[in-house]
């Protein structure tokens, strides 16, 4: 069931939104720092998976210190067939995460979003929040069920800290995971040679009437506004606010 986290709030709690979906609160955990335990476990099928549905990887934002898992972003540059750039998490399935009983199948996770061909990614321009909070929200979320012993998939909302604030400059104050539309369908799973497939899920940021109406209406209410064919699913940082112009929650 979709599920909405709040990774600032101070201890695990219980509680549903209007909409019937847990509520789920963290304590940072008492505990030391942690190595990954098997750094790069799928780098390599990652890569090819990518290659196949999506281009070939160019560059790694490598991470120089790791907790629990080792966790690269991976960009592939604009094609012509493909004019925008795409980053993808790779080391959010190094670990398993803890998913209720049933659900074994989605333990493994990565994230992905997609950002425009003019988007600034230079060690330089990522000095600037502005240009570096996507690769942010995907460690930060991509680290998040393995800091707090919790699982993430479809529909799960996190908000920035609580209450929500603005993201990176931006109207929006949150995130929705999704599946991976307007990508090749094949994308949405990747069975690794182990037997243990890996998930990946669309990292979409929300506004905070958005984020509401997830929470009293639920995720299906607004996948029903969130209409990409029309807003495309390139981020835009300026993109109408589907829970508002003209409509409401």
């Amino acid at each position: 069931m979709p599920a909405e986290h709040d990774p600032d709030a101070l201890e695990p709690e219980g509680g549903q939104s209007a909409s019937g979906s847990p509520i789920y609160r963290h304590r940072q955990a008492d505990r030391d720092w942690s190595p990954p335990e098997s750094p790069g476990l799928h780098l390599e099928e990652i890569e090819a998976h990518l290659q196949r549905h999506v281009g070939k990887v160019e560059h790694v934002f490598h991470e120089v210190v790791s907790d629990l898992v080792h966790l690269d972003v991976l960009l592939i540059p604009p094609a012509d067939d493909r004019p925008f750039k795409v980053l993808v998490t790779s080391g959010v399935s190094e670990r398993p995460m803890a998913v209720p009983e049933g659900l074994e199948e989605f333990r493994r996770a990565e994230l992905m979003i997609a950002l425009a061909p003019d988007w600034p990614l230079s060690q330089e321009a990522l000095r600037d929040e502005a240009n570096y909070w996507p690769i942010r929200w995907l460690k930060s979320v991509g680290r998040l069920p393995h800091e707090y012993q919790t699982w993430i998939g479809w529909g799960h909302s996190i908000p920035n800290g609580d209450p929500a604030e603005p993201i990176g400059g931006t109207g929006f104050v949150g995130v929705v995971l999704l599946p991976p539309y307007g990508f090749d369908p094949e994308i949405f799973r990747l069975n690794t040679a182990s037997g243990e497939p890996i998930t990946f899920y669309w990292l979409v940021p929300l506004y905070p009437e958005e984020m509401a109406l997830k929470l009293d209406q639920g995720i299906d209410a607004l996948e029903d506004r969130l209409n990409f064919d029309d807003l495309g699913f390139v981020l835009d940082p300026d993109r109408p606010n589907v829970a508002r112009d003209g409509q409401s929650p």
